[in-house]
């Protein structure tokens, strides 16, 4: 059944979630979350969303989540609508009809959407589009993590992809997770579609290019290597097969640039694969 595995888990997940303790000011800045996203297969995968939820609720309830997505690349800076209820955007296509009908209705998030504008410097506009909802590389993780959807969502697009200057987006941000605020980019640890395979489909295959890659991030990631992992495109095993496009990879500059100190070793949330594709996952320590 589409999503089964979903329906199984969200129960619990419910259960879980209202006892979640809200973040305080006693508890310190919020980390800043780099995660793979996944898409409808996701609602299929019930450890995956067991992970995620178990994420979630390792930390504090956040008071809002800010979310730069590999789905929306747009300059110069966007933020998505603010008011509750902002739709999703249903960016895939293939899929039953059962991923198209689902919903995630989060409070009204113009509050997270003035301090995001407040922080950014003149040289770093920010416009609203007041009909963006949320696209599948926030909401998807998001149904997993906080499945009662009482958090208010703010989405943020990239502009570029270029490593130091997405660094300097994420610095920008760092002020607000010690206001309770959740930021995290969202991508995919490891992205060839184009070169997927049925045995990567059928028995879960994990080609070397894959596994060589999220071996390179771990250590880099390990080490706080900004230099190395910024090179990803000459440096990296398993290019450019692992990031045909480096959309799913750079959100992570926002998140590292996001921290207290960029060059502190990171603490890895989830490993593994999925469909032969690294779905590493980490947050930041400082």
């Amino acid at each position: 059944m589409p999503a089964g595995a979903y329906d199984a888990f969200l129960p619990g997940a419910l259960e879980r979630a209202r006892t979640q303790r809200a973040w305080t000011p006693a508890d310190g800045p919020m980390p800043a979350m780099y995660l793979s996203h996944g898409a409808p297969p996701l609602f299929d995968d019930g450890p995956w969303l067991a992970q995620l939820l178990d994420w979630a609720q390792s930390l504090p309830k956040p008071k809002s989540i800010l979310i730069v997505s590999a789905h929306w690349e747009t300059a110069p800076l966007m933020l998505s609508a603010t008011a509750a209820r902002t739709p999703l955007v249903y960016d895939f296509g293939g899929f039953d009809r059962r991923y198209y009908e689902m919903r995630y209705e989060t409070p009204d998030a113009s509050a997270l959407a003035r301090r995001v504008a407040a922080v950014m410097p003149d040289s770093e506009p920010v416009y609203q589009h007041p009909r963006r909802g949320l696209d599948h590389g926030a909401w998807v993780p998001l149904m997993a993590m906080y499945p009662l959807g009482d958090v208010p969502v703010l989405q943020m697009s990239m502009p570029t992809h270029d490593p130091a200057r997405l660094m300097e987006i994420g610095s920008r941000l760092r002020s607000l997770r010690a206001e309770g605020v959740l930021v995290i980019g969202s991508g995919f640890m490891v992205h060839g579609l184009p070169f997927l395979t049925r045995a990567m489909v059928q028995h879960g295959e994990i080609p070397a290019w894959s596994a060589d890659f999220d071996a390179w991030a771990a250590d880099a990631l390990g080490r706080g290597d900004i230099d190395e992992l910024a090179a990803y495109q000459d440096r990296a095993p398993g290019m450019p097969y692992a990031h045909p496009t480096p959309d799913h990879y750079t959100p992570l500059f926002v998140t590292l640039g996001a921290s207290a100190d960029p060059t502190s070793p990171v603490k890895t949330a989830i490993e593994g694969y999925m469909l032969g594709f690294s779905k590493r996952s980490f947050q930041t320590i400082g």
